[in-house]
């Protein structure tokens, strides 16, 4: 054997020698779990890092500008400063033109089922920061003149709207949104293998190094309760966002009789559909997120026939049937989707 040959194999050696160390302490790495408060509702992650780095402090800081751009919770972030506008605000931060262009696509998409200008109605219906002890009929019909993407223009530093009363409501993308948020820091810290959840939603990414396996979510029965909860199915994820919207504990009672929090933009009142639940799989958060909202408004009927020219978007939709709760998946996650009796 030549000399040049012995040296080839002894560095494919070494290189496969190298390779197995990485693997190893790859799999040995301890998870880091972290948690707090953001957007009304809490976060959890787990992440693996090889610099063993806590990045709890950098995501609250991170959370605090989202918030600071797109919360309407908040009087003084831009989109409250934009509602309470005549005509224009522009903004300063880089986490509102993000969620305005998504919604955007959404919106054409879903042909209006999603749109971020729903926000007078959400607060005629007593879902937003204004509270409303009984929705008023002629109020609701009033708001609804004052909905619709195309009031509104923007670019990349600005937006504005054609009539004083128009505002928007970014609560049907933004913890997706702040979930892509949250991923692009960690890619940007070279962190491959991470799960997100914020407000039910978020982005796994990668594997679970500890059971190396991919990341797995559970989707809440619509039966469920803060009390009891159980899960109707389990989806495992390969570097996808995800986002289930459902009335399982967020609705209204007026008079005995349950609204849901999804209010659709067509027609100014509550959703009333068959559907119960929407989980979406998509890309990124934000996008699942706008989504399982439209499919929400719009019933599994639309939605069903609304993703078969969606290939970008994978779901899995519950709904009441005459005989007890029907399921339907898109083809593509059938094999990563475990469906409970």
């Amino acid at each position: 054997m030549s000399p040049r040959v012995k040296n080839s194999l002894y560095t494919l050696a070494l290189l496969v020698s190298l390779y197995v160390v990485w693997r190893l302490r790859q799999n040995d790495l301890a998870p880091i779990m972290v948690e707090g408060k953001t957007m009304g509702t809490s976060y959890h992650i787990t992440y693996f890092d090889r610099s063993n780095r806590n990045l709890k402090n950098a995501i609250d800081s991170l959370m605090v500008l989202v918030n600071k751009s797109i919360n309407t919770y908040d009087s003084s972030s831009e989109i409250s400063r934009f509602n309470r506008s005549r005509r224009s605000l522009r903004f300063t931060l880089p986490y509102f033109f993000p969620p305005l262009k998504k919604s955007q696509e959404v919106v054409e998409g879903s042909q209006g089922a999603y749109d971020p200008t729903v926000m007078p109605l959400v607060n005629a219906w007593g879902f937003g920061p204004k509270k409303v002890e009984r929705p008023d009929t002629a109020e609701v019909l009033a708001a609804r003149a004052f909905v619709g993407f195309e009031k509104l223009g923007f670019n990349k530093d600005s937006v504005w709207k054609n009539d004083p009363r128009v505002q928007l409501d970014f609560s049907a993308i933004g913890q997706g949104y702040g979930s892509d948020v949250i991923a692009d820091f960690f890619k940007s810290k070279k962190i491959e293998n991470f799960f997100i959840e914020l407000g039910g939603e978020g982005v796994a990414w990668g594997r679970n190094l500890t059971e190396n396996r991919l990341w797995e979510i559970g989707i809440l029965d619509p039966n469920s309760d803060y009390v009891e909860q159980k899960f109707k199915a389990y989806a495992t994820l390969n570097n996808k966002g995800y986002s289930t919207s459902g009335n399982y504990f967020n609705y209204r009672e007026v008079d005995g009789k349950k609204y849901s929090h999804t209010i659709d933009p067509v027609t100014g009142f509550p959703a009333q559909r068959e559907l119960l639940s929407a989980t979406v799989f998509a890309a990124d958060c934000a996008t699942a997120d706008a989504w399982a909202t439209a499919f929400m408004s719009m019933g599994h009927e639309k939605g069903i026939e609304v993703l078969a020219n969606h290939p970008e978007l994978d779901a899995f939709f519950i709904y009441s049937g005459s005989d007890g709760l029907k399921t339907y998946s898109t083809s593509r996650i059938g094999s990563d989707l475990r469906i409970q009796p």
